[in-house]
């Protein structure tokens, strides 16, 4: 069947960033009801062409075509909302006002209030507030940059459904697996400035790859032997002052560039980061007990119940995922399930052995002012205690995918994905029986991303895992935990795949179930008084907490960038300060918050 006519196409496009080619001749079409995965390494281009495509960015060279009338939208992967003071503002600010109902209609059915301030939205409510207004636009081109980011599994199923009766074309750019092979028809790879494309979706693209990568491999050990052959006649006497011998020698001079184009090709292409981890000393057969774990905080307006009546055994070996939408309370129970968090009732037994190796999801291990040779080596020289044995700072940060000449540069002016990569080399050298991870998969790419299950595959100690990663979650966990509300959370067996069917309710309803929120209802019993002075901090920490996130949100987004701090340091130096305070001011009121609430269940523990 022919291809059907395409409504935009890019035609031999070359761009130069940095001195160095970005892009070599790009071709690539988009067609109505063509929904297309891009794919390629962090650092490939694929956000940057997005851009040339939204005619954001002109390339150096080549040709974009749209049709005449054609629309198109790209949903950054930090949304700017300018100086909207509320969603609904957003989504109407380019409707006709005869069909401003529309924009409305889409905030609803993404669940986001009409009035709500996107100045001071959560992550993932500046997302919904994006897709509504993308949707309610309705363009003939749609260029979706991350677009599950901050959503959890049941936005992302929302946006599936979505997406998979869309009418345009689709070009998405995703690290999550599940939401690419769920959606895509078509595949582009972006691979050493050229697009390769695939007519199938991203379900065939694994197997795809691989038979390129082996008829590479095949064209270049011909190639091999052609320059083999070549240059025993170059030993058996040629000169330069031969004329008839001049063309053969260029020609051998030419073998010898493709033969190093094509292996460095190869090389990048199997270029993944090497990852492994080494299980600590063997921790007792029972890890983690709860019995009958329950926690919650009395607040002004309402309870905070996170947990209820939970027990559960985490036995070694096994690998534990938490699932939930955002403000289930998921890190908080990962708190209690470690002791550092004390409960209101239950009880918690761990084993006297455990060596924890921990990875937060805000990366605040990292301090911005270290360099990565000094972040990996903070004991001075030249040596990482890799599980106990010395390695060169070098070859190890090679294994994440770090060029030697980075190792200078301070850990600020990385990307997103360049400092989750840190973090895991950082907090994978070292044994451990016990390893955490929150939400470990963020600004990784899917290569990354399957080395990084393969590790977790070996790794013979227990592991917690927080993750929307439907893909990962089923490629590595034994078990899941999913709230149910209330402070309920139900224990199923195998991966996400595999609770569909043992949960008492559909995994959309169960995922959905409204986060704890401060605002619930009323509690039974009054909640005793704080001082006036505690009281009135505490409303303030409520106020402030969603805008000293949506900050943080907008900050991580600028610095992900990963030619900002090429094309202007000040701005990241600037921009990475500011990150680092707010950072720290989001922590301060985290844990001064939870200190009045506490304070506050004992004053009405006492009261009783």
């Amino acid at each position: 069947m022919a291809n059907p006519t395409p409504i935009a196409a890019l035609r031999n496009v070359e761009l130069t960033l940095g001195g160095e080619p970005l892009f070599s001749g790009v071709d690539l079409a988009l067609s109505r009801g063509q929904r297309t995965a891009l794919v390629g390494r962090n650092g490939a281009g694929k956000s940057t062409l997005l851009k040339i495509l939204s005619g954001q960015i002109q390339s150096d060279s080549g040709e974009l075509f749209l049709q005449p009338g054609t629309s198109v939208r790209r949903l950054e992967q930090e949304p700017d909302f300018g100086a909207a003071t509320t969603a609904r503002d957003v989504v109407t600010a380019s409707l006709d006002p005869s069909i401003h109902h529309l924009g409305e209609a889409e905030l609803d059915t993404w669940g986001v209030p009409v009035d709500l301030n996107p100045q001071t939205a959560s992550g993932g409510q500046a997302r919904r507030i994006a897709l509504a207004r993308a949707f309610a636009e309705d363009p003939d081109i749609l260029l979706l940059d991350e677009p599950t980011n901050h959503l959890d599994i049941a936005a992302i199923e929302q946006l599936e459904k979505r997406l998979n009766g869309y009418r345009g074309a689709l070009l998405i750019v995703s690290h999550d697996r599940r939401f690419l092979e769920n959606v895509s028809t078509s595949t582009a790879w972006l691979r050493q400035g050229v697009v390769r494309f695939l007519d199938k979706g991203y379900s065939s693209f694994l197997e795809w790859a691989e038979t390129v990568e082996a008829a590479e491999e095949k064209a270049l050990d011909r190639l091999d032997t052609h320059l083999a052959a070549e240059q025993r006649w170059l030993a058996r006497g040629v000169t330069a002052r031969r004329k008839r011998n001049m063309g053969r020698l260029r020609k051998l001079q030419d073998l010898r560039t493709e033969r190093s184009q094509r292996k460095a090709a190869l090389s990048d292409a199997a270029a993944s980061a090497n990852l492994s981890v080494e299980t600590g000393s063997p921790s007792s057969r029972l890890v983690i007990e709860a019995k009958k774990l329950s926690k919650s905080f009395d607040t002004p307006t309402g309870s905070l119940k996170i947990v209820d009546d939970l027990s559960l055994r985490l036995m070694r070996g096994d690998r534990l995922g938490l699932v939930g939408p955002n403000g289930a309370g998921k890190t908080t129970l990962l708190r209690l399930l470690l002791g550092q968090l004390e409960p209101d009732s239950g009880g918690l037994r761990l084993a006297k052995n455990l060596d924890i190796a921990f990875l937060d999801q805000t990366r605040a291990t990292l301090n911005p002012d270290d360099t990565l040779w000094e972040a990996l080596c903070p004991q001075g020289g030249d040596q990482v205690m890799v599980r106990d044995r010395p390695r060169h700072v070098a070859g190890y940060a090679k294994d994440f995918l770090f060029d030697p000449k980075q190792l200078r540069q301070p850990v600020r002016s990385l990307s997103g994905g360049e400092r989750n990569r840190l973090t895991l080399a950082i907090a994978l050298a070292r044994p451990c029986n016990l390893l955490v991870l929150d939400e470990p998969t963020n600004d990784l790419d899917i290569e990354t991303l399957e080395m990084l299950e393969d590790m977790l595959g070996e790794f013979e100690g227990t592991l917690l895992l927080v993750s929307h990663d439907r893909a990962f979650l089923d490629g590595v966990v034994t078990s899941l935990l999913t709230p149910l509300g209330e402070g309920r959370w139900l224990e199923t067996a195998g991966g996400y795949a595999d609770s569909l069917s043992q949960l008492p309710q559909s995994r959309s309803a169960a995922a959905s179930a409204q986060p704890p929120s401060v605002k619930a209802a009323r509690s039974s019993k009054p909640a005793a008084k704080l001082s006036y002075k505690d009281q009135r901090r505490l409303d303030e920490i409520d106020r402030l907490m969603p805008q000293r996130q949506a900050e943080i949100a907008d900050l991580e987004a600028r610095l992900a960038d990963p030619h900002l701090f090429a094309r202007d340091p000040s701005a990241f130096e600037k921009t990475a300060k500011k990150l680092d305070e707010a950072r720290a001011d989001l922590e301060i009121m985290e844990l001064e918050g939870l200190e009045l609430l506490e304070l506050q269940d004992k004053l009405s523990q006492n009261a009783t």
